[in-house]
């Protein structure tokens, strides 16, 4: 079958490496795609937010199957579009991806299906925000209620700190995601994250893994996208893995299709796990970045048979086959990210790094010039590692870093930290 995957990051390369080696893939195209995915898939110029544009794509280079990868095509209701045109899809709604575009949304979504989550309160204005959050005090959570590319959350754990993410947002640091804000109550414990595939109806869990969110060793400095990843997540244990299941995953799957606005993808709930149990932090409609990264580098070639059976709404009878392994992912970021960063440094190193089943390099923000590969985005690639153990799939990622030649980037030295 002829595949069009959309998106430009990490996430993306990781789905049509995993793509490409089910037999089923005949042509596997990527829009916009990047240097790396440029090796394995042919990449295609397309406004991946018009989706009569994407439509118009499909019909003319005979598409089967469109995987959408990140949020922001799901928001502009490019699913709605093809499905409309008969396209077989992959990924949610714009009505259902408001379980990851509305903050406020999501809060009420677990309200009426009764699925544990922060206490939570929303706010339009920064005054009665400001008053909310002196009557609270710190440690307390700001989000901007739309999205926000990862970064429209502020955990603080100051008065004073919470008031000024107060008054950013409304100042417009995030744009109209930030004309509403979430304000929460902080939950304390390990976060992990839980993957499903859902078709509506059928809820299968995929997987769990754990994200690194600040920007320095020893989880210090901003927050970011993620600097690394590791998979499978040990706080997320069986029977906590079943509690989410049955308080958050299933009740707010079946709420939706309640509300006549069915999900239908991958669905990743952000869990805080504290004293033997999962609250919901929040959902996202498509999967983790760099999660994904190494869920795919488990999963191999079934994922495209997983994500088929999605599409189709056939998942009762779909079979999952998880090896007894780990997979790590190192995020390699430019300089001075998540803030300012320059564009355009060449990385040199990578043609010599092996490629195979236990060890990629998928590429997030790269363009090829002149033959060289240079860095255009702020978290550039995912150095990732299967092994048998968690401190093996560890010592072959960090190898492939050291083996790197870029002095325009920079990673964290600690992915793992909280399970080994």
């Amino acid at each position: 079958m002829n595949i069009l995957i959309l998106g430009a990051g990490g996430r993306e390369h990781s789905l049509a490496w995993a793509i490409k080696q089910n037999p089923k893939t005949d042509r596997l195209i990527v829009a916009p795609g990047n240097a790396g995915i440029a090796r394995l898939a042919e990449c295609a110029e397309l406004d991946i937010l018009d989706g009569a544009a994407v439509v118009a794509f499909c019909a003319r280079n005979a598409i089967d199957f469109v995987v959408i990868g990140p949020e922001a095509p799901l928001a502009a209701g490019v699913a709605d579009a093809t499905r409309a045109a008969g396209l077989l899809t992959f990924g949610p709604s714009a009505a259902a991806a408001r379980l990851e575009t509305s903050k406020a949304f999501t809060k009420t979504i677990c309200e009426a299906c009764g699925a544990p989550t922060a206490a939570w309160a929303r706010f339009t204005e920064a005054a009665p925000a400001r008053d909310y959050v002196t009557s609270k005090g710190a440690p307390i959570v700001v989000k901007a209620d739309g999205l926000a590319a990862g970064k429209g959350v502020v955990v603080a754990m100051t008065l004073a700190e919470a008031l000024a993410a107060v008054d950013d947002m409304f100042a417009g640091s995030f744009g109209q995601a930030g004309a509403e804000v979430v304000i929460e109550e902080f939950m304390g414990g390990e976060e992990a994250s839980f993957f499903i595939l859902t078709d509506g109806i059928t809820c299968l869990p995929i997987g769990s893994a754990q994200d690194h969110k600040r920007a320095f060793d020893g989880d210090l400095g901003p927050n970011t996208g993620g600097m690394g990843a590791y998979s499978p997540a040990p706080v997320l244990t069986d029977s906590i893995a079943e509690q989410a299941m049955a308080e958050i995953l299933r009740p707010t799957v079946a709420e939706m299709a309640r509300r006549g606005t069915p999900y239908q993808g991958v669905l990743y709930a952000g869990l805080m796990i504290g004293e033997g149990k999962a609250r919901l932090v929040e959902y996202n409609a498509r999967f983790g970045d760099p999660e994904c990264q190494v869920l795919m580098m488990r999963l191999g070639a079934q994922a495209l048979d997983l994500l088929l059976a999605c599409a189709e709404g056939r998942l009762a009878e779909a079979r999952l086959s998880w090896a007894e392994d780990h997979a790590l992912t190192v995020v390699l970021a430019a300089l001075g990210y998540p803030g300012a960063y320059g564009k355009g440094s060449q990385i040199r190193g990578l043609d010599a790094l092996p490629e195979d089943s236990r060890h990629m390099v998928f590429h997030a923000g790269t363009a090829e010039r002149d033959g060289q590969v240079i860095a255009t985005g702020g978290r550039v690639l995912n150095v990732t590692a299967r092994g048998a153990t968690l401190a093996e799939a560890r010592a072959r990622a960090y190898a492939m870093v050291d083996r790197i030649d870029w002095p325009g980037g920079f990673c964290r030295r600690d992915i793992g930290w909280r399970a080994l």
